[in-house]
């Protein structure tokens, strides 16, 4: 089969990688028909991190039918539609009872060492029953328009939704979202349609970014960063907020969300820290600030956001500005890396 396979700074190929076969009794491999590339994909794509060996596979957001279960598999069948989180989990133990699979015994992410990545053909996926989330009526039930906010839900639009969650949003709530890449537009869209939160502030300095931000239900655009933008929120506001979403997960981001909550706030951070922010903890301690970060338990968001999908009126996949076959991955990650494409999604 073939796969993405990264060979170092700015360089994806395809190559030949032997067939995703089942491992353990548990297993399912699953033929991927719409995958994706992430904002944490170009970490790497950009040498960031610089202990990604070449030749390592690409990719942790998927969506497939299944080809093949293991003995023990009994939820999910061949032939199944399945959307599966970016991290396996085996959905049973307390953690994952708790509702932070992502923090399970017996996780692991799509595209490590390893591990089948989603950029591929076909993925291994392990603990199926407990990873996997099966689609009503499979392939047939779905139209384009489907599948791209079905493959949204595999990370970015179930983050987003932890950032609003995290930063304590509640129903008739103002929120301020840092960050205009996929999960911060996702962060309004779950706190506007999911939490439903009044006021929803998107900070973004792209205007194609921001008018995405609007349709997803962000009643404000404030284009400034740093602060310029920390002034600019008390101003429309009148008041520094009480929720934030950090989106991004570098230190600028950090340091402005802390600058701009009132005392007694709450940050949510779900943007990946590829570089090391330094968190200014008395700023923390003399403004009663909660600092809430996490690695989005997809898995425990799936069953609900997949009903709001197929129920029409929650549409994340408006999210793929870009839709490209999967033997063109490489440009794939050029689009998304010179900020052409807001996240680019592969057909297969």
């Amino acid at each position: 089969m073939k796969a993405a396979i990264y060979q170092g700074p700015g360089a994806v190929e395809i190559h030949d990688v032997p067939d995703a076969t089942l491992s353990r009794p548990t297993d399912a491999v699953v033929r991927v028909v719409r995958a994706c590339v992430c904002g944490s994909d170009l970490w790497g794509y950009r040498g960031v991190l610089p202990n990604k060996p070449s030749g390592s596979r690409l990719g942790h957001e998927f969506i497939g039918v299944v080809e093949e279960v293991g003995a023990e598999v009994r939820e999910v069948k061949v032939g199944d539609l399945v959307v599966a989180p970016f991290q396996w989990c085996d959905n049973t133990c307390e953690t994952c009872r708790d509702g932070i699979q992502t923090s399970c015994p017996n996780t692991g992410t799509f595209g490590a060492a390893g591990a089948d990545g989603g950029q591929g053909e076909a993925v291994r996926v392990p603990f199926a029953d407990g990873t996997c989330v099966v689609v009503p009526g499979g392939m047939a039930a779905c139209d384009e328009a489907t599948l791209a906010s079905l493959l949204a839900l595999t990370d970015v639009a179930a983050t987003g939704l932890h950032g609003a969650v995290l930063s304590g949003v509640e129903r008739g709530d103002e929120v301020v979202v840092i960050g205009d890449g996929a999960v911060g537009l996702n962060a309004v869209l779950g706190a506007s349609a999911v939490l439903g939160a009044e006021r929803v502030v998107l900070v973004s300095t792209h205007d194609d970014r921001a008018a995405l931000g609007r349709e997803f239900g962000a009643t404000d655009i404030v284009p400034a960063r740093g602060d310029e933008g920390v002034e600019a929120v008390a101003a429309l506001l009148g008041r520094k907020p009480k929720h934030v979403v950090e989106a991004v997960g570098n230190p600028d981001a950090w340091d402005m969300a802390i600058a701009m909550l009132r005392p007694g706030g709450t940050v949510g951070s779900v943007g990946v820290p590829h570089v090391r922010p330094e968190l200014p903890l008395f700023p923390v301690l003399r403004g009663n600030l909660t600092v809430r970060a996490g690695l989005a338990p997809a898995r425990h968001y799936l069953p609900d956001l997949l009903q709001r999908v197929l129920a029409g009126g929650y549409d994340p996949g408006r999210v793929f500005d870009l839709t490209l076959p999967f033997g063109e991955v490489a440009e794939a990650y050029r689009a998304m890396d010179e900020r052409r494409s807001i996240k680019t999604m592969l057909a297969f």
